[in-house]
This record gives C-alpha cells, sequence and structure tokens, in this order.
C-alpha cells in the first residue's frame, strides 16, 4: 500500500511542524479566535503533509504553506456564506485583559494596533499581516494571495496609511499616562 506521506523526509516533516506556530498566528492575525485559528493552522498543516508532492523546491516551503493557509480561510468563509466579498469584510478584535502594571502600557499599545490592524478590510488586513508581522516579500505574499505584486504594493501602502491614521486619532483621544511622583 502506498503511504502518501513517503514524498516528505523526515527534515522537511520536521520543518512543516516548525511553522505551525507563525501559521497559528497568521491565521489569528486573520480570524480573531484562538480556535479557529487552531483549526486553520491544524487544516494547512494536513493538507500540506498529504499533498507535499506539489512543493516543487524545499526552499519555497514556508510560501506554499501560507498559501494553503489563505485557502483553507478561504473555504472557511466561503462555508459561512455570511459575507459577500472577504475585501469588505471587517471585524472587530475582543480587547485582551491588561497584564501586570509592568507591561501595562506595552499591552495597551499592542491592544490598539491589533483593534488597528482588525478593522482594516480582509485584503488589506492579510497583506499587513503577511509583510509587516511574517515579514514575507512582496513576490511571495503575490503568489500567497494570488494577485499581482502591484495590488500587494497598493493594499500594503493603503494598510499602513489607514494604520497611522487611526492610531494618531486614538492617541489624541488617550489621556496621558500617569507618572509617580516621590
Amino acid at each position: 500500500m502506498h503511504n502518501p506521506l513517503s514524498f516528505l523526509d523526515f527534515s522537511a516533516r520536521r520543518r512543516l511542524t516548525a511553522l505551525r506556530p507563525r501559521l497559528y498566528r497568521l491565521a489569528y492575525a486573520w480570524c480573531h479566535d484562538g480556535h479557529l485559528a487552531d483549526d486553520l493552522a491544524q487544516d494547512a498543516l494536513a493538507k500540506a503533509l498529504v499533498r507535499g508532492g506539489q512543493l516543487r523546491e524545499e526552499e519555497a516551503m514556508e510560501s506554499w504553506l501560507f498559501s494553503i493557509l489563505n485557502n483553507c480561510w478561504r473555504d472557511h468563509l466561503r462555508a459561512r456564506r455570511e459575507f459577500a466579498d472577504i475585501d469588505t469584510l471587517d471585524e472587530v478584535i475582543l480587547s485582551t485583559e491588561p497584564g501586570p502594571d509592568r507591561h501595562y502600557a506595552s499591552r495597551q499599545t499592542t491592544a490598539r494596533v491589533r483593534d488597528a490592524i482588525a478593522a482594516l478590510p480582509m485584503a488589506q488586513r492579510q497583506v499587513i499581516t503577511l509583510v509587516d508581522i511574517e515579514e514575507c516579500a512582496y513576490a511571495q505574499v503575490a503568489k500567497i494571495l494570488e494577485v499581482p505584486v502591484g495590488t500587494v504594493m497598493s493594499r500594503l501602502s493603503r494598510a499602513r496609511q489607514a494604520l497611522k491614521q487611526r492610531l494618531l486619532a486614538e492617541e489624541a483621544k488617550c489621556p496621558p499616562l500617569l507618572r509617580r511622583v516621590k
């Protein structure tokens, strides 16, 4: 009987498994649901293991795996059928509870950035998370999302501008942090 996993050697399987945390982070940035992100990452890895024969160059494993994750995300959205166009999908991220006092400011900044990213249209959110968080090259992102490189660049530009405007507007509304006086 033919083993469908025989095409991947041990090191390639281990490399796939090592990419799981990045898959989860990326999926979470797109869906803002820990359980769903875990399911999407697991589904992408399972499909990668079964379809490993489609991987032509091992150096392209990361972008190949991110493409599979993108397709899993699209399949999930299609299955929900609540949204006609994923490019116009806006989701609100749930705020996180503040951590210890010494990390409060950092966590608040992180939360504001996450909120700002969550407010972006899905297409911009995908591009900014792939380029700025996962540090993928433009050509790699274009391949993952199946769009031209120029589209990646324009979406990224619009996403960064929208983030900048939103964060500056929030900063203007926020009261200054309290200072300790001795």
